[in-house]
């Protein structure tokens, strides 16, 4: 009975902690303790990941952040996160924000707030060169994606013959297709196109034709963190204006990548 009542008390301690991170106005506590604390991906080139020379996380989602930090007058501190555990470390508290190439859907809105869409894709599959022509291609066959995704939901539905194995990172997904224990890595394009830059045998791979869902990224935050949301909001329509988030796509993507006329349409669609 007593071993009872102990774990009652825990798990109601849990449920005021989370409901305390919920109910917090971040805003507010970000710029009274002067850091902002992102949840990010630190193995995902051109979005999040360690570079070689500064052992620093950089990256599209890193300057995007920073620059919001910058607007709130204060200082961030990276914390890597994966696919499935962003939402968690979010709600847990652990971290203020998530800038981890995070897809706004319906199922996951009910549950956190985004921001408007920063960053606009599609996604696709990473194949060995001249074996995918069509989805038919990979009916039946084995997909590998990350735990946690939308591509993980995407992929089963628009290839439901197919054996979806999970990996905790795409990069891992990737080196089971170059392993031949998959035939095909699937998530976001911009992502796949990161991947595919770094690989050194990467003449071997391409990315077909094949779209099955669009992609728009959002920063996520803590369900009815009104003031920080609209903060957050904010901040980014300026970053248009001024041609700051074009700067900082530029700077990761180029002015004359397949993304540029996406990300011009990214913000529009929010407002």
């Amino acid at each position: 009975m007593k071993k009872l009542l102990t774990m009652l008390m825990m798990a109601a301690l849990v449920t005021v902690t989370v409901k305390a991170a919920v109910a917090a106005d971040t805003l507010a506590e970000v710029k009274k303790k002067g850091v902002l604390v992102v949840g990010c991906k630190d193995s995902l080139p051109p979005f999040g990941y360690v570079d070689e020379k500064s052992r620093q996380i950089v990256g599209y989602d890193i300057d995007f952040v920073n620059a919001i930090a910058k607007k709130m007058g204060v200082k961030v501190e990276l914390k890597p996160v994966t696919s499935a555990s962003r939402m968690p470390q979010l709600q847990e508290g652990h971290i203020d924000i998530i800038a981890a190439t995070m897809t706004k859907n319906a199922d996951r809105a009910k549950v956190i707030d985004f921001s408007h869409t920063y960053f606009f894709t599609g996604q696709k599959f990473i194949t060995k060169k001249g074996t995918v022509k069509s989805l038919k291609d990979l009916e039946g066959k084995r997909i590998g994606t990350a735990k946690g995704s939308t591509s993980e939901q995407n992929v089963k539905k628009a290839l439901p013959t197919s054996t979806v194995l999970s990996y905790d990172d795409y990069p891992q997904a990737f080196l089971a297709l170059q392993q031949g224990k998959v035939a095909a890595v699937t998530t976001d394009e911009a992502i796949l196109a990161g991947i595919l830059a770094k690989a050194p045998n990467k003449s071997q791979f391409e990315i077909p034709a094949l779209q099955i869902s669009d992609e728009p990224y959002g920063l996520g935050m803590r369900k009815g963190d009104t003031n920080f949301v609209n903060f957050v909001n904010k901040t980014i329509l300026e970053m248009e204006k001024s041609g700051e988030a074009a700067k900082i796509f530029n700077k990761w993507f180029g002015p004359g990548t397949q993304f540029h006329l996406q990300r011009n349409f990214k913000i529009a669609a929010d407002k």
